[in-house]
Protein backbone atom coordinates (compact mmCIF):
# COMPACT_ATOMS: atom_id res chain seq x y z
CA UNK A 1 0.00 0.00 0.00
CA UNK A 2 1.57 3.25 -1.20
CA UNK A 3 2.44 6.12 1.50
CA UNK A 4 1.44 9.50 0.61
CA UNK A 5 3.05 12.44 1.43
CA UNK A 6 1.67 15.76 2.57
CA UNK A 7 3.56 19.14 3.17
CA UNK A 8 2.33 21.14 6.17
CA UNK A 9 3.30 24.43 6.57
CA UNK A 10 2.56 26.77 9.21
CA UNK A 11 -0.97 27.38 8.71
CA UNK A 12 -1.67 24.23 6.54
CA UNK A 13 -4.08 21.49 7.25
CA UNK A 14 -3.53 18.04 6.77
CA UNK A 15 -6.34 15.78 4.98
CA UNK A 16 -9.44 15.35 6.52
CA UNK A 17 -8.91 11.52 6.44
CA UNK A 18 -6.48 9.31 5.15
CA UNK A 19 -8.19 8.22 2.02
CA UNK A 20 -6.88 5.01 1.59
CA UNK A 21 -10.07 2.36 2.11
CA UNK A 22 -9.61 0.51 5.67
CA UNK A 23 -10.40 -3.29 5.76
CA UNK A 24 -11.65 -4.61 9.20
CA UNK A 25 -9.15 -6.85 9.31
CA UNK A 26 -6.22 -3.95 8.74
CA UNK A 27 -7.92 -2.09 11.43
CA UNK A 28 -8.14 -4.90 13.82
CA UNK A 29 -4.23 -6.10 13.14
CA UNK A 30 -3.38 -2.47 14.05
CA UNK A 31 -5.45 -2.36 17.49
CA UNK A 32 -3.97 -5.40 18.38
CA UNK A 33 -0.36 -3.47 18.55
CA UNK A 34 -2.24 0.12 20.02
CA UNK A 35 -4.10 -2.22 23.14
CA UNK A 36 -0.67 -4.04 23.67
CA UNK A 37 0.67 -0.36 23.68
CA UNK A 38 -1.77 0.66 26.29
CA UNK A 39 -1.67 -1.73 28.24
CA UNK A 40 2.21 -0.96 28.76
CA UNK A 41 1.14 1.95 29.53
CA UNK A 42 -1.48 1.40 32.51
CA UNK A 43 -0.14 -1.89 33.29
CA UNK A 44 3.21 -0.24 34.69
CA UNK A 45 2.71 1.51 37.60
CA UNK A 46 -0.02 -1.23 39.19
CA UNK A 47 2.87 -3.88 38.39
CA UNK A 48 5.80 -1.64 40.10
CA UNK A 49 3.73 -0.46 43.18
CA UNK A 50 3.69 -4.64 44.58
CA UNK A 51 7.19 -5.13 44.33
CA UNK A 52 7.99 -1.62 45.81
CA UNK A 53 8.68 -3.42 49.29
CA UNK A 54 11.09 -6.01 47.83
CA UNK A 55 13.20 -2.78 45.86
CA UNK A 56 13.43 -1.05 49.09
CA UNK A 57 15.20 -3.89 50.72
CA UNK A 58 17.49 -4.34 47.54
CA UNK A 59 17.98 -0.93 46.98
CA UNK A 60 17.89 0.90 50.34
CA UNK A 61 16.83 4.49 50.04
CA UNK A 62 13.48 4.32 51.50
CA UNK A 63 13.15 8.04 52.64
CA UNK A 64 13.04 8.57 48.51
CA UNK A 65 10.41 6.29 48.22
CA UNK A 66 7.57 8.09 46.33
CA UNK A 67 9.92 9.88 44.23
CA UNK A 68 10.15 6.50 42.34
CA UNK A 69 6.06 6.79 41.29
CA UNK A 70 6.39 10.80 41.35
CA UNK A 71 8.93 10.96 38.70
CA UNK A 72 7.40 8.46 36.38
CA UNK A 73 4.03 10.51 36.74
CA UNK A 74 5.50 13.59 36.52
CA UNK A 75 7.67 12.76 33.44
CA UNK A 76 4.08 11.21 31.89
CA UNK A 77 1.78 14.40 32.92
CA UNK A 78 4.40 16.69 31.28
CA UNK A 79 4.84 14.73 28.46
CA UNK A 80 1.78 14.17 27.29
CA UNK A 81 0.49 17.53 25.41
CA UNK A 82 4.34 17.92 23.89
CA UNK A 83 3.49 14.20 22.29
CA UNK A 84 -0.03 14.84 21.18
CA UNK A 85 1.34 18.39 19.25
CA UNK A 86 4.24 16.31 17.34
CA UNK A 87 2.56 14.28 16.36
CA UNK A 88 0.13 16.62 14.50
CA UNK A 89 2.94 18.51 13.11
CA UNK A 90 5.51 15.59 12.28
CA UNK A 91 2.93 12.42 12.01
CA UNK A 92 1.62 10.37 14.35
CA UNK A 93 3.32 7.26 13.67
CA UNK A 94 6.67 8.12 13.99
CA UNK A 95 6.17 9.85 16.98
CA UNK A 96 4.10 6.51 19.00
CA UNK A 97 7.32 4.71 17.69
CA UNK A 98 9.25 6.98 19.55
CA UNK A 99 7.45 7.11 22.48
CA UNK A 100 7.32 3.41 22.81
CA UNK A 101 11.22 3.14 21.86
CA UNK A 102 11.92 5.29 25.22
CA UNK A 103 9.60 3.77 27.33
CA UNK A 104 11.17 0.26 26.29
CA UNK A 105 14.95 2.43 26.91
CA UNK A 106 13.42 3.26 29.96
CA UNK A 107 12.25 0.03 31.12
CA UNK A 108 15.23 -1.88 30.79
CA UNK A 109 17.37 0.95 32.04
CA UNK A 110 15.31 0.31 35.24
CA UNK A 111 15.79 -3.05 35.41
CA UNK A 112 19.32 -2.38 35.74
CA UNK A 113 19.03 0.25 38.28
CA UNK A 114 21.96 -0.34 41.25
CA UNK A 115 20.54 2.41 43.18
CA UNK A 116 17.31 4.48 44.70
CA UNK A 117 18.09 7.21 42.56
CA UNK A 118 18.94 5.36 39.67
CA UNK A 119 16.06 4.03 39.74
CA UNK A 120 14.24 7.55 40.31
CA UNK A 121 15.92 8.59 37.08
CA UNK A 122 15.43 5.98 34.68
CA UNK A 123 11.74 6.07 35.69
CA UNK A 124 11.34 9.77 34.89
CA UNK A 125 12.45 8.44 31.35
CA UNK A 126 9.82 5.76 31.42
CA UNK A 127 7.45 8.25 32.45
CA UNK A 128 8.37 10.68 29.49
CA UNK A 129 7.85 7.71 27.07
CA UNK A 130 4.75 6.88 28.49
CA UNK A 131 3.85 9.93 28.29
CA UNK A 132 3.20 9.56 24.73
CA UNK A 133 1.63 5.80 24.37
CA UNK A 134 -1.34 7.01 25.81
CA UNK A 135 -1.86 9.89 23.07
CA UNK A 136 -0.58 7.67 20.74
CA UNK A 137 -2.95 4.99 20.89
CA UNK A 138 -5.78 7.61 20.82
CA UNK A 139 -4.89 9.92 17.97
CA UNK A 140 -4.24 6.71 15.44
CA UNK A 141 -7.27 5.29 16.51
CA UNK A 142 -8.91 8.76 15.83
CA UNK A 143 -6.79 9.38 12.49
CA UNK A 144 -7.60 5.39 11.31
CA UNK A 145 -11.17 5.11 12.37
CA UNK A 146 -14.40 7.58 11.83
CA UNK A 147 -15.85 8.80 14.84
CA UNK A 148 -19.01 6.67 13.46
CA UNK A 149 -17.50 3.24 13.42
CA UNK A 150 -15.39 4.10 16.94
CA UNK A 151 -17.47 2.90 19.50
CA UNK A 152 -17.36 -0.66 18.20
CA UNK A 153 -13.67 -0.46 19.28
CA UNK A 154 -13.78 1.28 22.57
CA UNK A 155 -14.73 -1.79 24.07
CA UNK A 156 -10.94 -3.32 23.99
CA UNK A 157 -9.52 -0.16 25.67
CA UNK A 158 -12.25 -0.47 28.80
CA UNK A 159 -10.86 -4.07 29.06
CA UNK A 160 -7.64 -2.95 28.83
CA UNK A 161 -8.38 -0.85 32.09
CA UNK A 162 -10.19 -3.27 33.65
CA UNK A 163 -7.30 -5.82 33.14
CA UNK A 164 -4.66 -3.71 34.22
CA UNK A 165 -6.70 -2.39 37.37
CA UNK A 166 -7.14 -6.27 38.22
CA UNK A 167 -4.24 -7.44 37.07
CA UNK A 168 -1.22 -5.41 37.84
CA UNK A 169 -0.78 -6.25 41.40
CA UNK A 170 -1.69 -10.05 40.91
CA UNK A 171 1.59 -10.35 38.01
CA UNK A 172 3.68 -7.75 40.28
CA UNK A 173 3.21 -9.96 43.12
CA UNK A 174 3.96 -13.04 41.08
CA UNK A 175 7.05 -11.49 39.71
CA UNK A 176 8.32 -10.40 42.93
CA UNK A 177 7.76 -14.27 44.98
CA UNK A 178 9.09 -15.97 42.04
CA UNK A 179 11.62 -14.01 39.82
CA UNK A 180 12.90 -10.94 41.05
CA UNK A 181 11.61 -7.10 41.42
CA UNK A 182 13.49 -6.80 38.07
CA UNK A 183 11.86 -8.52 36.02
CA UNK A 184 8.64 -5.80 36.96
CA UNK A 185 10.52 -4.11 34.21
CA UNK A 186 11.96 -6.61 32.17
CA UNK A 187 8.34 -7.42 31.54
CA UNK A 188 7.40 -4.66 29.55
CA UNK A 189 10.33 -5.63 26.69
CA UNK A 190 8.57 -8.42 24.96
CA UNK A 191 5.12 -6.38 25.26
CA UNK A 192 7.12 -3.49 23.95
CA UNK A 193 8.35 -5.52 20.71
CA UNK A 194 4.80 -6.71 20.06
CA UNK A 195 3.33 -3.20 19.84
CA UNK A 196 6.00 -2.33 17.78
CA UNK A 197 6.04 -4.70 15.50
CA UNK A 198 2.40 -5.09 14.66
CA UNK A 199 2.63 -0.71 14.29
CA UNK A 200 5.41 -0.95 12.12
CA UNK A 201 4.28 -3.52 9.77
CA UNK A 202 0.43 -2.53 9.83
CA UNK A 203 -0.17 1.24 10.23
CA UNK A 204 0.05 2.47 7.23
CA UNK A 205 -0.66 6.38 7.17
CA UNK A 206 0.13 9.51 5.23
CA UNK A 207 3.53 11.26 5.78
CA UNK A 208 3.29 14.66 7.28
CA UNK A 209 6.08 17.20 6.59
CA UNK A 210 5.52 20.25 8.52
CA UNK A 211 7.32 23.55 8.19
CA UNK A 212 6.27 25.09 11.52
CA UNK A 213 8.34 26.45 14.38
CA UNK A 214 7.74 24.43 17.14
CA UNK A 215 6.66 26.54 20.12
CA UNK A 216 9.12 25.91 22.39
CA UNK A 217 8.22 29.07 24.85
CA UNK A 218 5.25 27.64 25.08
CA UNK A 219 5.99 23.87 26.00
CA UNK A 220 8.04 25.02 28.39
CA UNK A 221 5.57 26.82 30.75
CA UNK A 222 2.88 24.17 30.37
CA UNK A 223 5.33 21.69 31.62
CA UNK A 224 6.28 23.98 34.47
CA UNK A 225 2.76 24.52 35.16
CA UNK A 226 1.80 20.69 35.10
CA UNK A 227 4.61 20.36 36.95
CA UNK A 228 3.78 22.62 39.72
CA UNK A 229 0.28 21.17 39.76
CA UNK A 230 1.14 17.25 40.17
CA UNK A 231 3.69 18.60 43.01
CA UNK A 232 1.44 20.04 45.43
CA UNK A 233 -1.44 17.59 45.12
CA UNK A 234 1.42 15.22 45.24
CA UNK A 235 3.70 16.95 48.50
CA UNK A 236 0.28 18.74 49.73
CA UNK A 237 -1.30 17.54 52.98
CA UNK A 238 1.28 14.70 53.20
CA UNK A 239 5.29 15.84 52.56
CA UNK A 240 4.63 19.89 53.40
CA UNK A 241 1.34 21.38 55.12
CA UNK A 242 -0.97 22.70 52.54
CA UNK A 243 0.03 26.25 54.20
CA UNK A 244 4.07 25.72 53.64
CA UNK A 245 6.52 28.05 51.79
CA UNK A 246 6.35 25.16 49.51
CA UNK A 247 3.00 24.19 48.61
CA UNK A 248 2.60 28.50 48.45
CA UNK A 249 5.46 28.62 46.19
CA UNK A 250 4.31 26.09 43.52
CA UNK A 251 1.13 27.46 43.91
CA UNK A 252 2.43 30.90 42.96
CA UNK A 253 4.88 28.84 40.49
CA UNK A 254 1.93 27.07 38.27
CA UNK A 255 -0.42 30.56 38.12
CA UNK A 256 2.40 32.56 36.59
CA UNK A 257 3.79 29.88 34.44
CA UNK A 258 -0.12 28.60 33.64
CA UNK A 259 -1.06 32.74 32.90
CA UNK A 260 2.23 32.61 30.84
CA UNK A 261 1.49 30.25 28.74
CA UNK A 262 -1.93 31.02 27.95
CA UNK A 263 -0.61 34.78 27.04
CA UNK A 264 2.57 32.90 24.95
CA UNK A 265 -0.33 30.67 22.63
CA UNK A 266 -2.43 33.73 21.81
CA UNK A 267 0.75 34.90 19.90
CA UNK A 268 2.33 31.58 18.75
CA UNK A 269 2.70 30.77 15.13
CA UNK A 270 1.96 26.92 16.02
CA UNK A 271 0.46 26.69 19.32
CA UNK A 272 1.44 23.79 21.42
CA UNK A 273 -2.22 23.99 22.65
CA UNK A 274 -4.38 26.00 20.57
CA UNK A 275 -6.90 27.47 23.50
CA UNK A 276 -9.54 28.29 20.41
CA UNK A 277 -10.47 25.01 21.26
CA UNK A 278 -11.97 25.48 24.30
CA UNK A 279 -14.57 27.91 22.37
CA UNK A 280 -16.07 24.26 20.70
CA UNK A 281 -18.76 24.20 23.36
CA UNK A 282 -18.26 20.44 23.38
CA UNK A 283 -14.55 20.19 23.55
CA UNK A 284 -14.96 22.74 26.41
CA UNK A 285 -17.86 20.56 28.13
CA UNK A 286 -15.96 16.92 28.06
CA UNK A 287 -12.88 18.31 29.11
CA UNK A 288 -14.76 19.18 32.61
CA UNK A 289 -16.67 15.85 32.14
CA UNK A 290 -13.04 14.31 31.88
CA UNK A 291 -11.29 16.32 34.85
CA UNK A 292 -14.29 15.22 37.04
CA UNK A 293 -14.01 11.60 35.46
CA UNK A 294 -10.41 11.09 36.59
CA UNK A 295 -11.33 13.06 40.06
CA UNK A 296 -13.86 10.33 41.08
CA UNK A 297 -12.25 7.37 39.63
CA UNK A 298 -8.81 7.66 41.34
CA UNK A 299 -9.94 8.81 44.05
CA UNK A 300 -12.25 5.05 44.36
CA UNK A 301 -9.29 2.98 43.19
CA UNK A 302 -7.37 4.69 46.24
CA UNK A 303 -9.94 4.73 49.03
CA UNK A 304 -12.38 1.75 48.62
CA UNK A 305 -9.47 -1.01 48.78
CA UNK A 306 -8.41 0.87 52.50
CA UNK A 307 -11.72 0.26 53.50
CA UNK A 308 -12.42 -3.32 52.37
CA UNK A 309 -9.01 -4.18 53.71
CA UNK A 310 -9.58 -2.43 56.85
CA UNK A 311 -13.15 -2.73 57.99
CA UNK A 312 -14.43 -5.56 55.78
CA UNK A 313 -11.16 -7.69 56.75
CA UNK A 314 -10.35 -8.76 52.96
CA UNK A 315 -6.67 -9.64 52.21
CA UNK A 316 -4.15 -7.46 50.64
CA UNK A 317 -2.90 -10.29 48.59
CA UNK A 318 -5.61 -9.40 46.06
CA UNK A 319 -5.72 -6.28 46.35
CA UNK A 320 -6.69 -5.87 42.35
CA UNK A 321 -9.60 -8.25 42.43
CA UNK A 322 -11.26 -5.75 45.17
CA UNK A 323 -11.82 -3.49 42.16
CA UNK A 324 -13.57 -6.40 40.05
CA UNK A 325 -17.02 -5.10 40.67
CA UNK A 326 -16.09 -1.57 39.76
CA UNK A 327 -14.51 -3.19 36.47
CA UNK A 328 -16.82 -5.04 35.92
CA UNK A 329 -19.38 -2.27 35.71
CA UNK A 330 -17.33 0.23 33.59
CA UNK A 331 -16.58 -2.83 31.05
CA UNK A 332 -20.15 -3.72 30.10
CA UNK A 333 -21.78 -0.61 29.71
CA UNK A 334 -18.28 0.48 28.15
CA UNK A 335 -19.30 -2.38 25.14
CA UNK A 336 -22.83 -1.39 24.99
CA UNK A 337 -22.43 1.98 24.66
CA UNK A 338 -19.86 1.36 22.22
CA UNK A 339 -22.64 -0.43 19.91
CA UNK A 340 -25.72 1.90 20.32
CA UNK A 341 -23.19 4.47 18.87
CA UNK A 342 -21.83 2.81 15.82
CA UNK A 343 -25.31 1.44 15.33
CA UNK A 344 -27.68 5.27 16.11
CA UNK A 345 -24.32 7.80 15.96
CA UNK A 346 -25.80 9.19 18.75
CA UNK A 347 -24.33 10.20 21.97
CA UNK A 348 -25.44 13.01 23.83
CA UNK A 349 -27.29 11.33 26.20
CA UNK A 350 -24.71 9.06 27.31
CA UNK A 351 -22.17 11.56 29.21
CA UNK A 352 -25.95 12.71 30.92
CA UNK A 353 -26.55 9.49 31.94
CA UNK A 354 -23.35 8.44 32.88
CA UNK A 355 -22.21 11.03 34.87
CA UNK A 356 -25.87 11.06 36.81
CA UNK A 357 -24.95 7.34 37.80
CA UNK A 358 -21.77 8.16 38.78
CA UNK A 359 -22.98 10.38 41.35
CA UNK A 360 -25.68 7.77 42.24
CA UNK A 361 -22.56 5.60 42.74
CA UNK A 362 -20.73 7.88 44.47
CA UNK A 363 -23.75 8.39 47.53
CA UNK A 364 -24.38 4.63 47.74
CA UNK A 365 -20.23 4.48 48.60
CA UNK A 366 -20.99 7.39 50.89
CA UNK A 367 -23.40 5.07 53.01
CA UNK A 368 -20.57 2.40 53.80
CA UNK A 369 -20.29 1.65 57.27
CA UNK A 370 -18.97 -0.82 59.94
CA UNK A 371 -20.87 -3.82 59.05
CA UNK A 372 -21.90 -3.42 55.03
CA UNK A 373 -21.40 -6.40 53.56
CA UNK A 374 -18.56 -7.08 50.83
CA UNK A 375 -21.58 -8.15 48.59
CA UNK A 376 -23.53 -4.87 49.19
CA UNK A 377 -20.43 -2.57 48.89
CA UNK A 378 -19.58 -4.84 45.78
CA UNK A 379 -23.05 -3.68 44.32
CA UNK A 380 -22.20 0.02 45.19
CA UNK A 381 -19.05 -0.50 43.40
CA UNK A 382 -20.75 -2.19 40.12
CA UNK A 383 -22.94 0.89 40.23
CA UNK A 384 -20.09 3.29 40.09
CA UNK A 385 -18.10 1.43 37.50
CA UNK A 386 -21.61 1.59 35.07
CA UNK A 387 -21.77 5.60 35.54
CA UNK A 388 -17.93 5.76 34.33
CA UNK A 389 -18.63 2.90 31.73
CA UNK A 390 -20.97 5.78 29.98
CA UNK A 391 -18.03 8.02 30.35
CA UNK A 392 -14.69 6.83 29.88
CA UNK A 393 -14.25 6.39 26.06
CA UNK A 394 -17.39 8.84 25.07
CA UNK A 395 -15.22 11.74 26.28
CA UNK A 396 -12.44 11.08 24.32
CA UNK A 397 -14.73 10.29 21.40
CA UNK A 398 -16.27 14.34 21.68
CA UNK A 399 -12.89 15.25 22.41
CA UNK A 400 -11.75 14.21 18.88
CA UNK A 401 -14.80 14.52 16.81
CA UNK A 402 -15.02 18.30 17.69
CA UNK A 403 -11.53 18.94 16.18
CA UNK A 404 -10.68 18.96 12.53
CA UNK A 405 -7.71 15.64 12.26
CA UNK A 406 -5.00 18.09 12.16
CA UNK A 407 -5.64 18.86 16.08
CA UNK A 408 -6.46 14.85 16.82
CA UNK A 409 -2.87 14.47 18.83
CA UNK A 410 -3.84 17.90 20.84
CA UNK A 411 -7.11 16.79 21.65
CA UNK A 412 -6.34 13.62 22.62
CA UNK A 413 -3.65 14.29 24.84
CA UNK A 414 -5.83 17.42 26.30
CA UNK A 415 -8.61 14.97 26.81
CA UNK A 416 -5.90 12.41 28.49
CA UNK A 417 -4.22 15.24 30.57
CA UNK A 418 -7.26 16.62 32.07
CA UNK A 419 -8.90 13.31 33.37
CA UNK A 420 -4.66 12.90 34.64
CA UNK A 421 -4.63 16.26 36.55
CA UNK A 422 -8.23 15.02 37.64
CA UNK A 423 -6.55 12.40 39.04
CA UNK A 424 -4.23 14.07 40.95
CA UNK A 425 -6.39 16.42 42.60
CA UNK A 426 -8.74 13.66 43.37
CA UNK A 427 -6.82 11.49 45.43
CA UNK A 428 -4.99 14.88 46.82
CA UNK A 429 -8.46 16.33 48.42
CA UNK A 430 -9.93 12.77 49.28
CA UNK A 431 -6.85 12.09 51.13
CA UNK A 432 -6.77 15.52 52.88
CA UNK A 433 -10.61 15.07 53.82
CA UNK A 434 -10.54 11.67 54.75
CA UNK A 435 -7.31 12.51 56.54
CA UNK A 436 -8.58 14.79 58.71
CA UNK A 437 -12.05 12.81 59.20
CA UNK A 438 -10.31 9.52 60.46
CA UNK A 439 -7.95 11.84 62.79
CA UNK A 440 -11.10 13.98 64.27
CA UNK A 441 -13.37 10.93 65.06
CA UNK A 442 -10.48 9.20 66.63
CA UNK A 443 -9.89 12.07 68.98
CA UNK A 444 -13.21 12.44 69.53
CA UNK A 445 -13.81 8.56 70.54
CA UNK A 446 -10.40 9.37 73.04
CA UNK A 447 -8.37 7.65 70.84
CA UNK A 448 -5.12 8.78 68.93
CA UNK A 449 -3.69 6.84 65.69
CA UNK A 450 -0.29 5.37 66.67
CA UNK A 451 2.54 7.94 65.07
CA UNK A 452 0.21 10.69 64.84
CA UNK A 453 -0.70 10.00 61.03
CA UNK A 454 -4.25 9.56 59.99
CA UNK A 455 -3.94 5.93 58.55
CA UNK A 456 -2.81 2.44 59.97
CA UNK A 457 -1.75 -0.72 57.35
CA UNK A 458 -4.20 -3.79 58.69
CA UNK A 459 -1.16 -5.88 59.82
CA UNK A 460 -0.38 -2.85 62.44
CA UNK A 461 -4.11 -2.68 63.06
CA UNK A 462 -4.36 -6.20 63.94
CA UNK A 463 -1.49 -5.93 66.38
CA UNK A 464 -3.98 -3.45 68.63
CA UNK A 465 -6.47 -3.86 71.30
CA UNK A 466 -9.77 -4.53 69.88
CA UNK A 467 -11.57 -1.64 71.26
CA UNK A 468 -9.55 0.62 69.06
CA UNK A 469 -9.77 -1.75 66.41
CA UNK A 470 -13.58 -0.60 66.80
CA UNK A 471 -12.83 3.17 66.65
CA UNK A 472 -10.45 3.19 64.06
CA UNK A 473 -12.98 0.89 61.90
CA UNK A 474 -15.84 3.41 62.53
CA UNK A 475 -13.00 6.31 62.33
CA UNK A 476 -12.22 4.64 58.59
CA UNK A 477 -16.17 4.50 57.92
CA UNK A 478 -16.42 8.22 58.53
CA UNK A 479 -13.71 8.54 56.24
CA UNK A 480 -15.45 7.02 53.39
CA UNK A 481 -18.31 8.95 53.98
CA UNK A 482 -17.28 11.95 53.46
CA UNK A 483 -14.72 11.34 50.66
CA UNK A 484 -17.82 9.69 48.79
CA UNK A 485 -20.09 12.37 49.63
CA UNK A 486 -17.96 15.20 47.88
CA UNK A 487 -17.53 12.80 45.13
CA UNK A 488 -21.40 13.00 44.36
CA UNK A 489 -20.88 16.44 44.91
CA UNK A 490 -18.30 17.18 42.56
CA UNK A 491 -20.46 14.87 40.22
CA UNK A 492 -23.11 17.41 40.24
CA UNK A 493 -20.82 19.70 38.49
CA UNK A 494 -20.42 16.92 35.33
CA UNK A 495 -23.98 16.43 35.30
CA UNK A 496 -24.50 20.52 34.95
CA UNK A 497 -21.68 20.25 31.66
CA UNK A 498 -22.87 16.91 30.47
CA UNK A 499 -26.48 18.79 30.06
CA UNK A 500 -24.75 21.93 28.02
CA UNK A 501 -23.26 19.73 25.61
CA UNK A 502 -24.98 19.64 21.76
CA UNK A 503 -25.45 16.57 19.63
CA UNK A 504 -23.12 17.48 16.84
CA UNK A 505 -23.26 14.37 13.97
CA UNK A 506 -20.40 12.08 14.34
CA UNK A 507 -18.35 12.25 11.32
CA UNK A 508 -18.76 9.56 9.05
CA UNK A 509 -17.51 7.85 5.63
CA UNK A 510 -19.26 10.45 2.78
CA UNK A 511 -19.75 13.25 5.31
CA UNK A 512 -18.90 16.90 4.51
CA UNK A 513 -15.54 18.42 5.86
CA UNK A 514 -14.83 18.02 9.42
CA UNK A 515 -14.93 22.33 9.57
CA UNK A 516 -17.94 22.47 8.43
CA UNK A 517 -19.82 19.76 10.45
CA UNK A 518 -18.03 21.16 13.25
CA UNK A 519 -19.73 25.13 12.79
CA UNK A 520 -22.83 23.83 14.85
CA UNK A 521 -20.85 22.87 18.21
CA UNK A 522 -18.69 26.39 18.15
CA UNK A 523 -19.92 28.76 20.48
Amino acid sequence: MPKQQVDTPAAAEVPEADPTPRSPREIRLVMIGLVVAMLLAMLDNLIVGTAMPTIVGDLGGAEHLSWVVTSYTLATAASTPIWGKLGDLYGRKGTFLISIGIFLLGSALSGLSQTMTQLIAFRAIQGLGAGGLMVGVMSIMGALVLPRDRGKYQGMFAAVMALATIGGPLVGGFITDHLSWHWTFYINLPLGVVALAFIVVTLKLPKVRSTAKIDYLGAILLTVGITSLVLITTWGGQEYAWGSKQILGLTALAAASLIGFCYVEQQAEEPMLPLGLFRNRNFALVSVIGFIVGFAMFGAVTFLPLYQQTVQGASATNSGLLLMPMMFGMLVVSLVVGGIVTKTGKYRVFPIIGTAVMAGGSLLLSTLGTDTSQFTSACYMVVLGAGMGFLMQITMLVAQNSVELKDMGVASSTATLFRTIGGSFGVALFGALFNNQVTSTMAASGAQVPGGHGQLGPDALRALPAKFQDAYHHAVSNGMHTVFLWGAVISLVAVAAALFMRETPLRGAGDEPAEKSLEAAAV
